[in-house]
């Protein structure tokens, strides 16, 4: 439990621009922590990856953090894909703030629309590459720093995964692959923890109001994202914030007792 003379902790955040990243930086900061925001700022570019044919965030997203929590925030454009830019916002985090204490993995995209057997490979390398090369290398950068630092006990590594992670999806098995190997990279880096204080878990989300739900329903065809309510047992989607609530728990150092662990924050998903 964390007092109010203790020192501030920090978080390194990726995918922080907008949808469930953007909302895990509010709920962060509003609990104390100090944040470096990093986020690909892609846009509409090229550089989004091969298949990806909806806008990702902008500079501008990811900036107005800064000016909504001056001083708390400090935002970096760095496209998780490139090891070194994240490892040295990593460094930045330190450097600025003395210490890291949780890494929130939340950057990915989702490509899909076809069967295996018509999903062009690169629309399956964008895929590995950005959201699961980009959780690795998040870990690589973050976990090292974390095991140096003062609190060691109290840091907590969060990779973002999905409903995906443990069942396959209808014409989205690219994306399926992905977080099944996001769940697989977790349980791997929790073993690889053992007895050092340092945890990993993974959270995967259901059907969350956010522009990738909004993506997705574009390669189903349909018109409203509310359609994907009824594949929860709570019969609506989620908000980025209740998701952001649970990443935040296992942020805390309460939430050592997840250590391992697949959280299902997903409404009760049942597609």
């Amino acid at each position: 439990m964390t007092t109010e003379t203790d020192p501030p902790r920090v978080a390194l955040v990726t995918g922080a621009a907008n949808g469930i990243g953007r909302a895990t930086v509010d709920i962060l900061v509003q609990q104390g922590f100090r944040v470096v925001a990093v986020d690909s700022c892609a846009g509409s570019g090229t550089e989004r990856g091969e298949g990806v044919d909806y806008a990702l965030a902008t500079p501008d997203q990811l900036l107005s953090l800064e000016s909504e929590y001056p001083g708390l925030v400090h935002a970096r454009i760095v496209d998780v894909r490139d090891a070194r830019a994240l490892a040295a916002a990593g460094k930045f985090a330190v450097d600025e703030f003395g210490r890291l204490d949780a890494a929130v993995a939340a950057a990915a995209v989702i490509v899909g629309g076809y069967p295996v057997w018509e999903t062009p490979e690169s629309h399956l390398r964008t895929l590995l590459d950005v959201d699961v090369v980009g959780v690795w290398n998040t870990a690589s950068a973050a976990v090292p720093l974390m095991l140096t630092g003062p609190d060691p006990q109290g840091c907590r590594f969060v990779a973002v995964a999905s409903a995906a992670g443990t069942r396959g999806l209808f014409h989205l098995a690219g994306y399926t692959v992905a977080k099944h190997a996001v769940v697989g990279l977790v349980r791997g880096l929790a073993a690889d923890l053992i007895g050092t204080g340092v945890t990993a878990v993974a959270v995967s989300p259901g059907s969350t109001d956010t522009d990738m739900l909004r993506a997705t329903a574009g390669l189903y065809g349909l018109d409203q994202i509310n359609e994907f309510s009824s594949s929860q047992l709570l019969r609506r989607l989620l908000r980025p914030e209740e998701i952001a609530a649970t990443i935040a728990f296992c942020c805390s150092k309460e939430g050592a007792v997840l250590n391992g662990s697949i959280v299902d924050a997903s409404g009760g998903f049942t597609a």
